[in-house]
Formats: C-alpha cells, sequence, structure tokens
C-alpha cells in the first residue's frame, strides 16, 4: 500500500496588481508561539501547540534490491513490528502532523531521543542546527520553504534524527517539498538505495536546499514583474507596500538560509567516527548550495533596494512633470491677468467739471480696443508656446 498522494500547493500569482495577504503573517505567528510558552517550566516537557493537525505515519523501507512504502497512521505497533522484523532494511519513518502527544512519547522512549529535541520538534519554529547524541546519531533541523500564491515566504520545520538503520523526520504539515526524494527511493536504479541510511538525511536536507532555488526563481520574477509595474502608464494600488512586503520576504529568506549553511559547516566538522569521509564529500556539495543561495539572497535584497529607491525617483519624476505642466499654466495665465486687471480698472472719461481725460486710457473708448487687446493676449501666448517649445519645456527632452 502506497502513501496516499498529496496535493501540491498552488503556484504562486506573480501579478503586482493582485492584492496579497499580510506579509508580516508569519513574524507574527513566531510571535504568538513566544508568547504561548508556558514560562518556567521543566526544560524537556512536550506540547503540542493550538491547531497542530493528527498525525500521519508514514514507513519507507528500502535496501538495493527492495522498496516498500505503507502509511502506518493509527498503526504504530505494526510499525515498529515490521522494522524489527526488517532489520536488514533502512527505514524512513515520516511523521506528518503533532496532534497526538502519547503516540509522540511512546516514539521518544521507543527509538531513545532526548526530551529537549523531541520538546524542539514540536516547538517548531527552530533555526536550522544540528547536533549530536548517543556519541554517532545526530539530531538536525531544517526550514522548508515556498513562495506561496498570497506573494509571500512560508516556511515548515523539518526536524531529522538518524539511527542505524533507519532516519526519523517529522513535519507539522501534511504538504511538503519531499516528493522528489521519494521518487528516488521508488526508482530501481537510485544510488541512494545503495548508500547507508545516514545518506537519506544528507539527502532530505540536500532536497530542502534545493527547493530554496525555485523559491528564489518565484521571487526573481516577481521583482522582475514590480520593476515593469514601476513603468506602467497606470502603475498598480499600493506598489511601494509590494515592493517593501517583498523585500521583508528576501531578509527573512536570508535568515533562513544563513543558520542552515553554518549547520552543513558544523557537519563538515565532525568525526570520521560520527559523519565518514565518503558522505562529507556530498555535504560540500550541500554546503556550495547554500552558499549560491546565501548570494542570490544578497542580490534580490540589492536589487530591491535599488527598486525602491527606482520608485521613489520615478514618483519624484513623476510629480516633476506635473509640476513643469502647472508652472506653465501657470506662466501663461499672469501676463493674460496683468492685461485683464489692468483694463479691469475703473477710471472716468471726464473730470468733475466735465472736461475730457484724454490719457485715463484712450483706447477703452477706441472701437477696435476690445478686438485689439484680445488679439495682443492671443500673441503672448502664442509667443510663450513658441518660447516653451524652443527649451524643450513640452517635449520629454
Amino acid at each position: 500500500m502506497t502513501p496516499t498522494r498529496l496535493s501540491p500547493k498552488p503556484s504562486p500569482s506573480l501579478d503586482p496588481q493582485s492584492t496579497p495577504s499580510d506579509g508580516f503573517i508569519t513574524d507574527r505567528e513566531a510571535t504568538r508561539q513566544a508568547r504561548e510558552q508556558q514560562v518556567g517550566q521543566r526544560p524537556g516537557t512536550l506540547n503540542v501547540h493550538e491547531g497542530a493537525l493528527p498525525p500521519r505515519l508514514f514507513l519507507t523501507s528500502y535496501d538495493d534490491a527492495t522498496c516498500f512504502e505503507e502509511e502506518f497512521t493509527g498503526r504504530y505497533d505494526e510499525l515498529l513490528d515490521y522494522m524489527r522484523a526488517h532489520p536488514q532494511l533502512k527505514h524512513w519513518v515520516d511523521v506528518r502532523g503533532y496532534n497526538d502527544l502519547p503516540l509522540l512519547e511512546r516514539m521518544m522512549q521507543d527509538f531513545g531521543l532526548h526530551p529537549l529535541q523531541m520538546e524542539d520538534v514540536l516547538n517548531d519554529y527552530q533555526r536550522a542546527k544540528m547536533e549530536v547524541f548517543d556519541e554517532h546519531r545526530l539530531f538536525m533541523v531544517s526550514r522548508m520553504t515556498d513562495f506561496t500564491s498570497n506573494l509571500e515566504i512560508d516556511d515548515d520545520q523539518l526536524s531529522i534524527f538518524t539511527g542505524p538503520n533507519y532516519v526519523l523526520s517529522f513535519q507539522d504539515d501534511y504538504d511538503d517539498c519531499l516528493d522528489s526524494l521519494r521518487v528516488r527511493i521508488r526508482s530501481n536504479f537510485s544510488t541512494l538505495r545503495r548508500h547507508p541510511s545516514l545518506y537519506l538525511a544528507y539527502a532530505l536536507t540536500d532536497v530542502v536546499l534545493d527547493h530554496y532555488y525555485p523559491t528564489m526563481a518565484a521571487i526573481g520574477d516577481y521583482i522582475e514583474r514590480l520593476e515593469e509595474a514601476i513603468f506602467a502608464e497606470k502603475r498598480p494600488k499600493r506598489l511601494l507596500n509590494r515592493i517593501l512586503r517583498i523585500k521583508k520576504d528576501v531578509v527573512r529568506f536570508r535568515r533562513l538560509v544563513y543558520p542552515e549553511r553554518d549547520k552543513i559547516a558544523e557537519i563538515l566538522r565532525l568525526p570520521e567516527e560520527v559523519m565518514p569521509e565518503t558522505l562529507k564529500i556530498f555535504y560540500r556539495d550541500a554546503y556550495d548550495h547554500a552558499i549560491q543561495a546565501l548570494d542570490l539572497a544578497e542580490s534580490y535584497r540589492d536589487n530591491i533596494s535599488s527598486l525602491t529607491d527606482l520608485y521613489l525617483s520615478d514618483q519624484g519624476n513623476r510629480m516633476n512633470e506635473v509640476m513643469k505642466v502647472l508652472t506653465m499654466i501657470s506662466t501663461i495665465f499672469i501676463p493674460l491677468s496683468f492685461v485683464v486687471g489692468l483694463y479691469g480698472m475703473n477710471f472716468q472719461r471726464h473730470d468733475d467739471q466735465g472736461h475730457l481725460l484724454p490719457h485715463n486710457m484712450p483706447e477703452l473708448y477706441q472701437p477696435w480696443g476690445y478686438p485689439v487687446v484680445i488679439g495682443v493676449m492671443v500673441l503672448v501666448v502664442i509667443g510663450q508656446f513658441v518660447y516653451f517649445y524652443r527649451k524643450g519645456w513640452l517635449t520629454n527632452r
């Protein structure tokens, strides 16, 4: 019986005009979890957070010639019996969901897991790290990432325990990025099935690292769309907010990748009896992937900073264009207002004794006075337009 296939997460929409949800939701979730911590509890106390999913147990057992997959949800004893009956196989126990504390406590006892490590599993907002326990066993934490349809980075914790012939993995969600690894295990030509179980722990880490690249590619595409939107004739609403949101996501992505790089560096420093040199070769390759992901994150952070400056600069240029038009309109009407104001003054044609006053705007009493003044004002406007054109103020020069 093979595990039930899970529907993939929706691909992200990269339209800058779409309205993303609150980009601060993940940090708020971390803050909420921090506030819910039971202050003063004994170290190693296990607590399942509210809203956790019921656990599903998947077992994948394999060697060079065989591969067995089955879901053992609700049948933990049968899973243990199968593992004990086939010690020659390598086993991957995949636990998805935490909402069964008695089951997790049983697994902690059966597999010899330390309560502090199990506490880190359930408090699923740990930074990527690596610990050695029982002299030769490893406990590793990685952060799986995805660029969601809400245009924000979503990350889930993947906790990994190694054993003599098995690997335990814990995650709080049913969906993950590990399907490609499951396909590799099913393949009869996979070199993974010929390596020891410790290689599976590397493969899990490597798949998580590889999945950083489509996440960063989606972010890169979105950044390009934002850059195009800046120069669009009709800008999307709240464009600057979206630029700042994606900048925050890239900074957060860097915070996820940095510990991953440090974790792999610690693995490479492990002694030969804990991590064989034959496996360190693969971890060196994973270390290169982590460095490349960091370089991409740094590059995108610089691009977004430039994008912010570009937005503000273009906004200033557009404002300058508006001010230029308004200034030219004002300049055109200043002489016209002067002429109209001048001829709007009230003067008497005769004095109190009835004598003619010839210098009190005699053109007011000429039969062609009004058309002449209108013609003068039209010539003034035309002269100003000619001057503005020669200066290049009416063009995009």
